[in-house]
């Protein structure tokens, strides 16, 4: 018998995340080139937490999904998860208006827009039960992030790789798992970030520009707990399931969000190329992982059914 013989398990699609921090324009186009040269199969693009942040204008993102298209990527383009103003929500019907790329819904505000279209629906959807996930693929969701605290034994229960919910076309509904990187938590009206500064929200001076990775916040025992992010708050740890390909197969989740950070993303990306598409050893790619200059420690307590601060090891 030859290696030709024996069925190869199907690719674990890379997706590159939003890029949820508040970047220089020269950072994200940086950025974007090297992953139109790194492995990632997918990207979702667009300003996703704040529109003050405006590095990149809507025409900006288009052009760069073209070149990332041209780059051999599949392109998704992401929407807000909080509109507050008129402005907000004329971006929102011009993003979901366009025909060109799929659109990811950052929250219930953009399903009306996309009734009757494939779209994606984002981790701030509330899908927490497969009666759920059944009425979002009845408007059109082909693809869903489950919210970051469902474990993989309640995702897998949702929408299970034998008996996935299926659009009224007949499409599999896919699973996309928040695989990598601080997990967004809440949302809120208030700039967090500006009130720390002591600065109105709409005279906030884009002081995000100064934590390319968030303002880490510690427990009053001197833990790393929570990070501001503008008007978001994120986990201080960076969620990571790099030593569990086993698992997220049996819970049929077929593509892996990594969510960007200021330093060796790339490197990321390459050891979760490695092992969930060129059969590495797990363990010894963590380890890797362990040794990068990552903004915060990893864990996976959600993950596991456990406290999402929790790290347990294979």
């Amino acid at each position: 018998m030859t290696n030709d013989n024996i069925k190869q398990p199907p690719r674990t699609v890379l997706v590159v995340g939003p890029v949820l921090y508040h970047w220089t324009r020269q950072a994200l186009t940086n950025f974007y080139a090297d992953v139109a040269d790194s492995p990632a199969d997918a990207v979702v693009l667009g300003e996703v937490v704040c529109s003050r942040r405006r590095e990149y204008k809507a025409a900006d993102w288009f052009s760069l999904a073209q070149e990332l298209r041209q780059a051999g990527k599949e392109v998704v383009l992401g929407t807000q998860a909080l509109v507050e103003s008129e402005a907000e929500l004329r971006t929102l019907r011009e993003r979901c208006a366009q025909d060109d790329f799929l659109v990811e819904a950052g929250d219930a505000s953009a399903l009306r827009r996309l009734q009757g279209r494939r779209f994606s629906l984002s981790p701030h959807v509330n899908v927490y039960s497969r009666e759920a996930l059944q009425e979002h693929a009845a408007l059109g969701a082909v693809r869903w992030v489950p919210p970051v605290e469902l474990d993989l034994a309640a995702i897998a229960r949702i929408n299970p790789p034998g008996d996935p919910v299926r659009t009224p076309q007949g499409e599999a509904v896919e699973t996309e798992l928040f695989a990598f990187g601080r997990m967004p938590l809440a949302f809120s009206a208030r700039c967090f970030t500006a009130r720390h500064l002591k600065l109105p929200k709409d005279e906030c001076e884009f002081r995000c520009l100064a934590d390319p990775d968030g303002l880490l916040l510690k427990s009053t025992e001197g833990q790393d707990f929570l990070v501001l992010n503008g008007i978001q708050t994120q986990s201080a740890g960076l969620q990571c399931v790099l030593d569990r390909p086993g698992a997220l197969r049996a819970a049929g989740v077929r593509r892996l969000r990594l969510s960007p950070c200021a330093e060796g993303f790339m490197e990321v990306l390459r050891l979760h190329e490695a092992v969930f598409n060129e059969g590495a050893d797990a363990a010894q790619a963590l380890a890797a992982l362990q040794g990068l200059a990552l903004p915060g420690a990893l864990v996976n307590g959600y993950a596991m059914g456990r406290p999402g601060l929790e790290w347990t090891r294979a």
